[in-house]
């Protein structure tokens, strides 16, 4: 199997980067969730704290590697104009082409309806995908602030489970967008 440079970014982008986000995600939410009074001794406490940080850093890392790498790199691969005001260069076409970027090919309509793929997909990824690195973030700046001292205030515990989970919900829909549009108007 060959790939091409744009694909290799692709998949670096949303499959390995991506990936690595919510598989931290799950660690996360996971530490959190048992981080309770009563559930941990201070021993437990002190390493639980260590992986935390850890984890969180790791988690907000990936987040930021994964938005900029697709708002930067790859992005400006599916954005460019090539097709034309009207996409004359995308009729009769099965998939984007040299002439015919993925952009214009979805809003070109020239395998069915896929316009909508662009407007509300395209949309979804572009801006609303930012609130998970900066959600994710913002509860990496909670545990580093408040630390063992969550274990004893539900409600910042609370608040950092909220945030994690609007992180994950945010990066959720724009994976699952960029899978889907990858798959009808591939970056080639």
């Amino acid at each position: 199997m060959e790939m091409s440079d744009r694909e290799i970014w692709t998949v670096i982008h949303g499959m390995g980067l991506g990936a690595i986000y919510l598989l931290a995600f799950g660690g996360a939410l996971a530490g959190m969730w048992s981080f309770r009074p009563g559930f941990l001794t201070v021993a437990a406490i002190r390493e639980r704290m260590r992986r935390l940080y850890v984890g969180f850093a790791a988690m907000c890392v990936t987040a930021w590697a994964t938005v900029i790498t697709g708002t930067y790199i790859v992005y400006p691969w599916y954005r460019v104009k090539l097709a034309g005001d009207a996409f004359e260069k995308c009729a009769n076409l099965g998939l984007p082409s040299a002439e015919c970027s993925p952009r214009d090919f979805l809003l070109s309509n020239a395998s069915g309806e896929t316009e909508m793929w662009h407007e509300l997909g395209m949309e979804w990824k572009e801006h609303v995908a930012w609130l998970a690195p900066l959600l994710a973030t913002s509860a990496l700046l909670l545990v580093l602030v408040y630390g063992a001292r969550l274990i004893t205030r539900p409600r910042l515990r609370n608040a950092v489970l909220i945030l994690l989970v609007a992180s994950f919900a945010a990066a959720v829909i724009a994976g699952a967008f960029g899978a889907f549009i990858n798959k009808v108007a591939p970056i080639q």
